[in-house]
């Protein structure tokens, strides 16, 4: 070691290797296992993705589609959105709870994306997040998605439980964990692994009584009970 190096430290370097090889050997066998994994939310423009997005916290994707056809048929874009009648919001969006936050919520977005973006949802992180109620998750899923941008994993409850139990991060918090896999994983597999996490999540690894026996990641699996 020449003067002014500094010493390697082995069992760090070897433990990254370690973890580096297990988050790729996870997230093949993901692409294997569900190649044709999808967003879970209805949408044909990044708009509506964003406003189902916002719909979806503290919510599931199914039943947020049940409701978009009928908000987005009454109130198309941004400009429509702003001005909606708060009541009529309400009442469409009812069914999924919290309808009068979620009502406020939508037409200040709304308002915000007609009177700084021009009606146009912005493609950048930094003004996604600059947005009222629009954190790190949902600025990830509407660039993934609704551009084809990869700015973060996007870790809900079933991403972050798969995770966990693959051991490729042994943290709760949401944007700790995204830290951690983003870390790990190549940034092109930053939106199909969490597709593909979600599915997974859903169909075997659920939170009570996972499948383990028809699990096709078992052995892969550090299994932790989270």
């Amino acid at each position: 070691m020449t003067t002014g190096e500094r010493p390697v430290d082995a069992p760090r370097a070897a433990s990254r290797n370690r973890d580096l090889h297990r988050a790729a050997a996870v997230a093949r066998r993901l692409a294997e296992v569900y190649p044709d994994a999808r967003c879970g939310l209805a949408f044909a423009n990044p708009w509506q993705l964003l406003v189902a997005t916002v719909l979806s916290a503290q919510c599931t994707d199914e039943r947020v589609n049940q409701v978009t056809p009928e908000l987005f048929g009454r109130w198309p874009g941004p400009e429509e959105l702003a001005a909606a009648n708060g009541g009529e919001l309400e009442a469409v969006i009812r069914p999924l709870g919290f309808h009068r936050v979620r009502s406020r919520a939508l037409r200040t977005v709304a308002a915000v994306i007609r009177d700084q973006h021009g009606g146009v949802v912005p493609a950048r992180r930094e003004a996604l997040v600059a947005l009222p109620g629009v954190g790190r998750k949902t600025a990830a899923v509407v660039l993934g998605e609704g551009f084809g941008l990869a700015a973060g994993v996007v870790v809900d409850t079933h991403v972050r439980r798969v995770s966990r139990r693959l051991g490729l991060t042994s943290v709760v918090d949401p944007g700790r964990a995204a830290d951690e896999l983003e870390d790990l994983l190549d940034r092109h597999e930053w939106v199909t692994f969490s597709r593909r996490a979600i599915v997974h999540g859903r169909r075997v690894c659920v939170a009570r009584q996972p499948r383990c026996g028809e699990c096709p990641l078992e052995d892969l699996c550090d299994r932790v009970d989270v």
